[in-house]
């Protein structure tokens, strides 16, 4: 457990150590649920390394439930513009109390001492930290009270309960599953600096608003590019995942070593003495 955050005190009540769950023959009798309503259809080229794997999940012994969605899982979408119950809301507010508390841990290192001084310094610094986009999430979060307010505790309360007991806990249990399985998401996004990034979707959402455990996996190419395979599963099913997921893994040895070609988007800096204002 980390002291300075509260949420890991519940690795107290977890078994960490996990090789002792790897387990090449893990998916045997496992039964896996795949939500097919959200959180699939990514791309078509996605799609197909994810249907592939769903074969290999089946010749390693496990029962696929084929329509196994997840009950609030459009409700867990939102987020842009933020209202007042978004998951976006409650990033705001988290990420402007941590940032505060991260600057002001620094003292003497930074003159940056919170989000509002962070703002002003890319402002002026606007042609090296922000060339291509702003800080309109900065901005948002700046306008955000304390960690008490009513408003944050309502919405990060409502997504705990859309994500945990009226998500993914009542799917696995009214289906009996071990587990979520479903693609990662659609290959990588490029970044378009004239139209923004085009984003397909990924997985990762119920499970992190719940603060579940969920584990990827490489599961196949689109394009060139790495497509994942992720198991998500209820509080403290690690040791589950962990074991479906070395499985499938060592069944498939998918991953290859990435390359590497030097790319750079941004522009040099400024010739010291020189003014950087945008």
């Amino acid at each position: 457990p980390d002291p300075a955050d509260a949420a890991t005190t519940i690795a107290a009540e977890v078994d960490t150590r996990y090789s002792q769950f790897l387990d090449p023959d893990g998916l045997r009798g496992a039964r896996l649920g795949v939500p097919r309503d959200v959180y699939w259809g990514y791309s078509p080229a996605a799609d197909r390394v994810a249907a592939a794997a769903l074969d290999t999940l089946r010749d390693l012994g496990a029962e696929i439930i084929d329509s196994a969605p997840i009950p609030t899982a459009h409700e867990l979408t939102g987020g842009w513009p933020p209202s007042d119950d978004t998951p976006l809301t409650v990033l705001l507010y988290e990420f402007k109390a941590d940032i505060n508390a991260y600057l002001a841990s620094l003292g003497s290192r930074t003159s940056v001492r919170d989000l509002a001084g962070l703002i002003e310094f890319n402002e002026r610094h606007a042609a090296h930290e922000m060339p291509y986009f702003g800080q309109e999430l900065f901005h948002l979060a700046l306008a955000k009270g304390p960690l008490t307010d009513p408003a944050y505790l309502s919405a990060l309360e409502r997504n705990r309960r859309l994500a945990r007991a009226d998500g993914i806990d009542r799917v696995l249990t009214e289906l009996r599953l071990d587990a979520l399985v479903m693609p990662t998401g659609g290959p990588p996004a490029k970044i378009d600096l004239v139209n923004g990034e085009h984003h397909a979707g990924g997985a990762s959402r119920p499970a992190a608003l719940a603060g579940y455990p969920v584990i990827t996996v490489p599961a196949g190419y689109a394009y060139g590019l790495p497509v994942g395979l992720t198991f998500m599963g209820t509080a403290l099913g690690e040791p589950s995942l962990l074991k479906f997921a070395f499985a499938f893994e060592q069944a498939t040895r998918a991953r290859r070593p990435p390359t590497y070609a030097p790319v750079s988007i941004y522009p040099p800096e400024p010739p010291a003495g020189s003014s950087s204002q945008g």
